[in-house]
């Protein structure tokens, strides 16, 4: 029978580290003589009482976690976080019901980016830090997940990944532990540079800080409505697309990096074949300004540097609506969303190696049919692709688009329009943010959508962040058998 009480344990530890976190955004209200403090005071009271309670009742029984206490541990963790991190967004003076609030947390922590909060420029500095605050925690919570999670659980491939001091599910918990101090400092780091980056470019400090948190994070939250396209700066851009492509590339090669092996951040494949996969997008991007007249040349550069690198990590900043640039572009960012960053970073989406284990291993086909003598091995990073990863990269590849399209016709059936429908889900799956169109398009957000669709969209955030498997293997009979 599952022992239950190591996850709760687990829950009540991040419970209450959500409920100090609370606290943060609390002392900046009450500092600015703002009301607003008290909201998240008592929210932060209420999570404590949980968090600090399931500590306590469960002291004592923090044995090492199997793989089936492990997935129920990270939708668990997930969902538990998301549901109080919306109390102080309910219960604030920001107007919205707790639908919404429990979308903005989700949102937040899957550092999706998605909004339903308008007049940003009107809120409170503490709802906005919270917000920023909420896909910080998510970026390192994804980060630690990748490395030390999801291998282990083989979720999707990522088991390529699996490190060597972490050869079985039983060392899951104590190896996550030992990852997020080394991680964590690194993370910290990014986001100061940011910070000092975005504050000399122009940006005031509050908004430099908050910014930089949801920009490491590849989360997209901004202050402003009109996301970075309101500072009309080509320094901010600038910053803000370097550390995006920071926040997207392998924090463990950054660790190597670090330790005396620079050279491995360069020679990754993973990385190299990212970079390749992002200047073709601008090249494109750019090219098809210039042929519409969309921009003069540097501004049209700009716009397409920063707004691709955006929306394939999955950051979801917007300067301009690329959606008025035509119908190539249009379907160019459609694209785009599905692709993702790299394994082992912030960033989301399909990941660019499982792309280039698909590709692999249709190049060996080809040499197969071409050469049925021959003898080809699929090969990743230098090293043999096994069978079993092949195999697990291409069942993603099928669950993600099938879990795509019963999204979007899910949200088409409720009664949303066909390109907000498709590129709702596919942002929500993708956790990138903005969608497509004049509803959830880069110049809109999605407060005007119905509840139920909210919920769906929630849904696809949880399924797309935690590598669909982790979630849909909950729904299995045999799951729950002992």
């Amino acid at each position: 029978m599952t022992d239950y009480r190591p996850i709760a344990l687990v829950v009540g530890i991040l419970l209450t580290t959500l409920g100090c976190a609370m606290v943060i955004p609390a002392l900046l209200d009450l500092v600015e003589a703002n009301e607003n403090w008290e909201t998240f005071a008592l929210s932060s009271l209420l999570t404590l009482f949980v968090g600090v309670g399931l500590v306590l009742a469960t002291w004592g029984h923090s044995s090492n976690l199997n793989v089936k206490q492990a997935f129920l541990l990270t939708v668990l963790a997930w969902l538990a976080l998301a549901a109080f991190a919306a109390v102080p967004l309910a219960i604030s003076d920001a107007n919205i019901s707790y639908t919404d609030a429990f979308f903005e947390a989700m949102s937040g922590l899957t550092t999706t980016g998605a909004t339903v909060i308008t007049g940003l420029e009107l809120r409170p500095q503490g709802i906005l830090l919270w917000r920023a605050l909420l896909q910080w925690m998510g970026g390192i919570g994804i980060i630690v997940m990748a490395i030390a999670v999801l291998p282990m659980l083989q979720i999707g491939g990522m088991q390529l990944f699996r490190m060597e001091s972490s050869d079985t599910s039983e060392k899951i918990l104590p190896r996550a532990t030992q990852i997020a101090g080394s991680i964590s400092m690194l993370y910290l780091v990014f986001t100061l540079a940011c910070t000092v980056g975005y504050y000399f470019a122009g940006m005031e400090m509050f908004d430099a800080v908050t910014h930089a948190m949801t920009t490491i994070a590849t989360g997209g939250f901004s202050n402003y409505d009109s996301s970075i396209g309101y500072f009309q700066s080509p320094a901010i851009d600038t910053i803000g697309a370097i550390f995006m492509l920071v926040g997207s590339l392998p924090f463990v090669l950054y660790l190597q990096a670090i330790r005396g092996n620079p050279v491995s951040l360069f020679t990754d494949s993973q990385v190299r074949f990212f970079l390749v996969v992002v200047a073709a997008g601008i090249l494109a991007s750019w090219a098809y300004q210039l042929s519409g007249g969309a921009d003069d040349g540097l501004k049209a550069l700009r716009h397409a540097v920063f707004n691709v690198i955006s929306i394939i990590t999955g950051t979801g900043y917007a300067t301009t609506d690329y959606g008025q640039w035509g119908g190539f572009a249009i379907a160019l960012f459609f694209c785009a969303m599905f692709i993702g960053g790299c394994a082992g970073s912030t960033s989301c989406g399909i990941k660019i190696f499982r792309f280039q284990v698909i590709l692999e291993n249709v190049r060996v086909y080809l040499n197969r049919v071409i050469y049925p003598h021959g003898v080809f091995s699929p090969q990743y990073n230098g090293r043999p692709l096994s069978d079993s990863v092949i195999g697990a990269v291409s069942s993603f590849f099928f669950l993600f688009l099938l879990c795509f399209g019963l999204l979007a016709l899910s949200l088409n059936l409720i009664g949303l329009d066909n390109l907000t429908a498709l590129s709702a889900a596919a942002s929500a799956m993708a956790n990138v943010g903005p969608g497509l169109g004049e509803v959830v398009g880069p110049a809109g957000n999605y407060a005007s959508l119905p509840d139920i669709a909210k919920w769906l969209l929630c849904f696809g955030m949880l399924l797309g962040r935690l590598e669909l498997f982790t979630v849909l293997v909950l729904f299995t009979p045999a799951f729950w058998r002992n």
